[in-house]
């Protein structure tokens, strides 16, 4: 595939006719089909030493969760077109399942028996694989379940990690239908690398875990409202982006980080053992102590109480066509915080974002943009004010939240 070219899935039949005896013919098309796959798929090196096909077992398979109601609604027009036929010819077998509601997902592999898997695939959104990641670390088995490795092919709105995952690969920018085939690819390819999780607690509920986001303000905003406009795909999230600019709202509220400097002596003068919140699944946040407790010494403490935003990133994608974190790595155990303080015009905050298509915001020297790279994280908005939080796209409780990366914790596709 060239630099600037979108890769293009073509079709080439061979046929072989070197024995009388039909019965060698075949035996011989199948040795070369499988060297072919084999080569393909060990073109590079594996990441974390594995490879997702398993050559000495055939048979093995992974789910793959398809949301009919995501975007633009062509998910299952998507799995026809593209993803089966890409599927049966990499030789990966696959047990379709349709999903029917919000949180359906996040039953079944809540209940699955994952012995039987290679992967879980999801092709939709960034909210299906949300609910998938959730309903694995509520599993009884969850240190083993969350390895499970996990796939993401775009059929949704927003297709962030898919678009983070061709970003990390190298390959050159494309969306739509282009992005989908080209994540196929890297499906099929099936290298495996350790992805970060972000482990959210709320005021009250249990702790959910997070693998591209946390914002709050016009972000969340943007994501929430843009709703109605779902029919229109990624395009929805520009729409909302000029409606909520002609209204820009100012969030007040405390933030507090943990920088990622330094962070060996930090952690130890955090003394983990005594401030640990625990957690009855999923690893323990060494670093957070509980919500209505003080924050230890070496957090930082912005000055400022009124923003416009905070997003909180930990995959370089906030949508297709939105670089937001250009240095975010898969497991690199970093969380990239982003704040704008309240004063910046709407011209400002529209540039901002225009440049964010090409991941040029961070050289904009604008006075209001803060990066900083941190470990953990807390806000406590006023609860007096109108306002939302999403993790990865998704509404949660209105009110005090703290985040902390989980490094590696979880498994992904990346080809």
């Amino acid at each position: 595939m060239s630099p600037g070219k979108s890769r293009q899935r073509v079709e080439q039949c061979f046929r072989l006719s070197a024995h009388q005896d039909p019965r060698a013919d075949l035996e011989e098309a199948e040795k070369w089909a499988r060297a072919v796959l084999e080569r393909s798929a060990r073109q590079q090196a594996p990441r974390d030493g594995m490879l997702l096909r398993s050559w000495s077992h055939p048979d093995r398979t992974m789910m793959l969760l398809v949301n009919p109601q995501s975007g633009k609604g062509q998910a299952l027009t998507f799995y026809y077109n593209h993803v089966q036929r890409m599927l049966n010819e990499a030789g990966i077998a696959h047990t379709l399942i349709i999903t029917e509601k919000q949180g359906h997902a996040r039953e079944i592999v809540r209940e699955a028996d994952l012995t039987q898997l290679d992967a879980l695939v999801i092709l939709s959104g960034d909210g299906l694989l949300f609910e998938v990641i959730n309903g694995l670390v509520e599993r009884p088995d969850w240190e083993e379940a969350i390895q499970k490795p996990l796939g993401i092919l775009p059929g949704g709105s927003g297709n962030a990690l898919a678009a983070s995952l061709l970003y990390y690969s190298g390959a050159p920018p494309v969306s739509g239908e282009d992005l989908l085939v080209s994540c196929g690819f890297l499906l099929c390819k099936g290298s495996v690398s350790h992805m970060d999780l972000v482990s959210i607690q709320l005021s009250s509920g249990p702790r959910l875990f997070s693998f591209l986001s946390l914002a709050w303000g016009f972000v969340a905003d943007v994501d929430v409202e843009s709703e109605k406009y779902r029919h229109m795909g990624a395009a929805r999230f520009t729409i909302g982006t000029l409606v909520r600019l002609a209204s820009l709202r100012v969030y007040k509220g405390k933030l507090a980080y943990l920088p990622a400097s330094g962070e060996e002596g930090d952690l130890e003068n955090s003394t983990p053992s005594q401030r640990a919140t625990e957690a009855p699944r999923g690893p323990p946040d060494s670093l957070l102590p509980p919500l209505d407790q003080p924050l230890p010494g070496n957090w930082v403490v912005v000055p400022e109480e009124d923003f416009v935003l905070m997003l909180a990133m930990y995959q370089s994608h906030l949508a297709e066509d939105l670089l937001a974190a250009p240095e975010s790595r898969l497991d690199d155990g970093i969380i990239h915080l982003f704040y704008v303080t309240a004063g910046i015009s709407r011209t400002a905050l529209l540039r901002l974002f225009l440049a964010m298509e090409k991941g040029t915001h961070l050289a904009s020297n604008c006075q209001h943009l803060v990066h900083t790279k941190v470990r953990a994280l807390r806000l406590e908005p006023n609860t007096g004010l109108k306002g939302k939080i999403t993790v990865d796209g998704e509404v949660v409780q209105y009110g005090p939240v703290q985040a902390e990366v989980h490094r590696g914790l979880s498994r992904v596709i990346s080809g």
